[in-house]
């Protein structure tokens, strides 16, 4: 279900104030038999009062940020470690995964390594199983990261089948040049440049744990 924009009703303010004023004024020059010149100043004023109100809810309408609208993820909570892993790499991905999920806009990850998953944790979908697609292939073989910020945009949102599936926004993050960790977001547009640089960060961190211990 989506959150409404809390910053709604203050964006709107200016406008209806404004719109309910000049309306009011309307009213009272049709309802006033005969005009007084100090009654015809107080017009004039009201509405120039009225048209700054309209205007300056118009100009919030375009310059204030909204924040975007976030989702329930569909799914189960969860976080599942792969049983064979050593002890020192399995504290490492809880560490990494709570960071994220405490600090950045992610509400679901995997982390996809040597062909095998190790890690899922957050809200889970059904499938667990991880198929690369052409995305994440491309991850793998450039070790670039790619942004999907709004998941339900791109045809190619089918291989992320492993996430919810009303997942909004996707990051793909190479680890090292063996394993990919993929995060999921309640919201688009949601993650920003220091939540990018963030993850980047984790994910090199992770690169040297694993390729020392797998």
């Amino acid at each position: 279900m989506t959150k409404p924009d809390p910053n709604r009703v203050l964006r709107r303010l200016p406008l209806v104030v404004g719109g309910l004023g000049a309306v009011l004024l309307l009213i009272n020059r049709l309802l006033t038999p005969e005009l007084t010149e100090s009654q015809s100043r107080g017009d004039v004023l009201g509405v120039i009062l009225s048209a700054v109100l309209i205007l300056t809810g118009l100009i919030w309408q375009q310059v204030q940020p909204r924040s975007p609208d976030s989702v329930e993820l569909i799914g189960e909570e969860g976080f599942i470690l792969a049983p064979d892993l050593p002890e020192v790499v399995k504290t490492e991905l809880a560490w990494a995964s709570h960071l994220l999920l405490t600090n950045t806009v992610t509400r679901s990850l995997v982390v996809f390594y040597q062909g095998k998953i190790l890690l899922r944790r957050g809200i889970l979908a059904p499938k667990s199983e991880v198929v690369p697609g052409p995305i994440l292939k491309r991850v793998l073989e450039k070790q670039q990261p790619v942004y999907l910020v709004a998941l339900k945009v791109y045809p190619g949102r089918i291989e992320f089948d492993y996430l919810p599936e009303n997942t909004q926004g996707v990051i793909c993050q190479p680890i090292g040049d063996r394993g990919v960790l993929i995060l999921g977001a309640n919201a688009p547009r949601s993650y920003t440049k220091q939540d990018e640089n963030w993850i980047a960060g984790i994910a090199d961190k992770l690169a040297v744990t694993l390729s020392s211990n797998l």
